[in-house]
């Protein structure tokens, strides 16, 4: 075989490797670059150490664009609510003085979860960020409405402080697409 049979060869593959991908279809994109876009991401967040955690945490995280990070962090402010509604049930069973505002809670967590979380979801797959960082952003405050409902100390606070800050940073990554 000739050298510049070999030569024409291997510039016909690097041409074939560098044409851009159409629709439909992934680019590569090294590790390092993949690394860097959670972290550039992150940065523009109320809270890096929250949203770099959940992202990372998140095996799919790493082959997908800042849409993608955004929906993983709507599915982080789904498990959270879930963890919050759970923690109210809880109280509620075992009779928790704060009966009122823990009904509350629950009618607030209930809300995040049949309307904003899937108004987030739904704006996100439909390219309507603006829409995602309202849910996003309702949710932050349900969690609020739902911690200053206590008359003292709130056994949730745990719990909405959690709900905020991830609903703040879903609502933060979701800003980036607009």
């Amino acid at each position: 075989v000739k050298p510049l049979t070999i030569f024409l060869f291997l510039q016909a593959i690097v041409t074939i490797i560098s044409i851009p991908t159409t629709q439909g279809r992934t680019t590569f994109i090294p590790k390092d670059e993949k690394l860097s876009l959670i972290e550039n991401t992150c940065k523009k967040t109320p809270n890096y150490n929250i949203c770099f955690q959940s992202l990372k945490a998140n095996l799919g995280s790493s082959n997908v664009d800042v849409t993608g990070l955004a929906q993983i962090m709507v599915k982080v402010m789904k498990a959270k609510a879930n963890e919050g509604l759970s923690k109210i049930h809880e109280l509620q069973r075992v009779g928790n003085g704060a009966r009122k505002a823990l009904n509350s809670c629950s009618d607030k967590y209930k809300a995040i979860l049949v309307a904003d979380i899937p108004q987030a979801i739904e704006a996100l797959q439909k390219g309507d960020p603006k829409f995602a960082e309202d849910g996003a952003n309702d949710a932050a405050n349900e969690a609020n409405y739902c911690e200053s409902g206590f008359y003292g100390k709130s056994p949730l606070t745990k719990q909405n402080n959690a709900m905020h800050d991830v609903s703040s940073v879903a609502a933060a990554i979701v800003r980036e697409l607009l």
